[in-house]
């Protein structure tokens, strides 16, 4: 068989894989359309009702209406001159979330990058230890260490305190800062900590003039990180705060349900304008957010 025969035939050949190629990849995209859709829709239709609901002049969720007959911003009114019961103590609770999740935040923050800062710099002996052992915590969910908690904070002292609850939101958020620290330390090079030290730097001016500046990707990414764990978790602040001056705004929602007739529109309109702050957080800082955890992972 001549080389012009074979030639031909794997033309041909290549010619006719060529629409079943662009037909799989119709298919492919396709597929990926309709699960965007998909997520999209799954992600939207509980904020669309919780809207719904908070509009609603009496709150009634299972309505069959696409929207309200006559909506009405009465119940975020409700909620923010404390119109309701349940809701006499919101701004203070409000405060109390902001609040923990400042020092939720800022106690991350620092440890983690103290730790980091002695593992990956100062390099410290059997450094790697401590951060086998720090993420060794994320073995045993957190469900589970509600109750030892929730006992050592009673012999501590510490029953419906606010410390208490930012103490172990702390224990579980450091120990992913100091992994993301780490790695997003190792693009720093260690030639400038040298130099610094050279010129009569201590560790401690080097931590806060060199280490933290070059560091704020990361420190933003875990900060928010940190942010959204303390503001979203219930069920440390359900156990450790009780009385209204001392909760947050997410256990005081869980109030709602005690009841008889729960007013689902104020619940609502609470639960919408309390998920207001780390949204507004979230999209000021995305950008460095995903830079700070992306970074760390490329060396070069």
């Amino acid at each position: 068989m001549s080389a012009t025969t074979l030639s031909g035939q794997a033309t041909r050949a290549q010619a006719a894989a060529r629409p079943n190629y662009r037909r799989r990849a119709w298919i492919g995209e396709g597929l990926a359309i309709l699960l965007g859709i998909v997520l999209v829709i799954w992600s939207v239709v509980p904020i669309y009702n919780m809207i719904m609901v908070a509009v609603e002049p009496h709150g009634d969720v299972f309505t069959s209406t696409v929207w309200p007959a006559h909506p009405t911003l009465g119940a975020f009114w409700i909620v923010l001159s404390e119109g309701y019961w349940y809701l006499e103590h919101f701004w203070h609770q409000f405060g109390n979330s902001l609040y923990m999740g400042a020092m939720t935040v800022f106690f991350t923050l620092l440890i983690g990058s103290l730790a980091s800062f002695s593992i990956g710099r100062m390099r410290i002996r059997h450094g790697w230890l401590l951060t086998n052992a720090a993420l060794l915590t994320y073995v045993i969910p957190a469900s589970f260490l509600a109750i030892p908690f929730y006992l050592i904070m009673h012999d501590y002292g510490m029953d419906d305190n606010i410390w208490a609850v930012i103490a172990s939101l702390c224990t579980f958020a450091t120990p992913y800062a100091i992994f993301i620290f780490l790695n997003y330390g190792a693009s720093i090079p260690l030639e400038l900590d040298e130099a610094a030290r050279i010129d009569g730097a201590s560790p401690i001016q080097v931590y806060m003039r060199i280490y933290l500046p070059l560091m704020a990707p990361a420190l933003v990414a875990v900060g928010t990180y940190a942010l959204l764990l303390s503001w979203n978790e219930f069920l440390y602040q359900y156990l450790l705060l009780s009385s209204p001056r001392s909760m947050t705004v997410a256990v005081a929602l869980a109030q709602f349900l005690n009841s008889d007739e729960s007013p689902w529109n104020y619940m609502m309109a609470t639960a919408i304008i309390y998920a207001l702050p780390p949204v507004a957080i979230y999209y000021a800082f995305r950008g460095r957010m995903t830079s700070g955890l992306t970074m760390g992972g490329v060396k070069g």
